[in-house]
């Protein structure tokens, strides 16, 4: 038990992460100087680039020695966990301090990239955008407090200011219990499974799958449609 929580040793042979394909568009600066020069403006990016300052010298959020290293995709993992939003919260972690969140299926992870993006669109006043997120798969194993056993649990409330804050307390325990993350029925699709693995070597054996388009055309419903499939 973690706090009165169910604590479950599982193994997850294929979960689901999407992420932006803009983060498999090679580097801006490519298009603007030539090949012998590329070195010199790598510099300039790695000295902004979150995830690369994390790997080199690790961050006031997360050590360097916690991060992954010479296996395929490390990158994508690294990059999880040293990028945050800088003022506001997720709902398990902050600040300074990434995770890795996933589902057991593709359907709930659009489920909820919609429902966040719909809110950001909002927000800015025009359901207009264009997002194309590819799949990461990985496996993961080892001890996760379960919050499908504690579907009430404060930190699973669907209000951010409520259930976020609740959620970094649970997730800075977990971490502190050393286990791997927390598993929690998603907010967003019913039945579906989510998991926010809050260390970097939780996470197992990644690969890319299929890539989905996401349209708003002035409406909050948008269209999502597979436009590459892996073979």
């Amino acid at each position: 038990m973690q706090d009165g929580l169910p604590v479950v040793r599982e193994a997850f042979p294929r979960t689901v992460r999407l992420v932006s394909t803009a983060n498999r568009r090679p580097s801006i600066l490519k298009l603007l100087v030539e090949d012998e020069d590329i070195a010199d403006l790598s510099d300039i990016e790695g000295a902004t680039s979150a995830r690369l300052i994390a790997q080199d010298r690790g961050t006031e959020g997360i050590s360097a020695r916690e991060l992954i290293f010479g296996i395929p995709h490390a990158s994508f993992i690294n990059a999880a966990f040293a990028y945050s939003k800088p003022r506001e919260l997720n709902r398990f972690n902050g600040p300074g301090r990434g995770a890795w969140y996933a589902a057991l299926d593709a359907e709930t992870c659009l489920q909820e990239v919609v429902f966040h993006m719909t809110d950001f669109l909002g927000r800015a006043g025009k359901y207009e955008a264009v997002v194309e997120y590819m799949e990461l798969f990985a496996s993961m194993a080892g001890a996760f407090v379960d919050l499908r056993q504690a579907p009430d649990h404060s930190s699973l409330n669907p209000d951010p200011s409520v259930g976020y804050p609740k959620g970094n307390a649970l997730a800075d325990a977990v971490r502190a219990a050393g286990h791997n993350g927390i598993i929690y029925p998603s907010i967003r699709h019913t039945g579906g499974t989510c998991f926010a693995a809050l260390w970097p070597h939780a996470v197992q054996s990644v690969a890319q799958g299929d890539i989905y388009r996401i349209v708003w055309s002035g409406d909050r419903a948008p269209s999502v449609a597979k436009v590459i499939a892996t073979p």
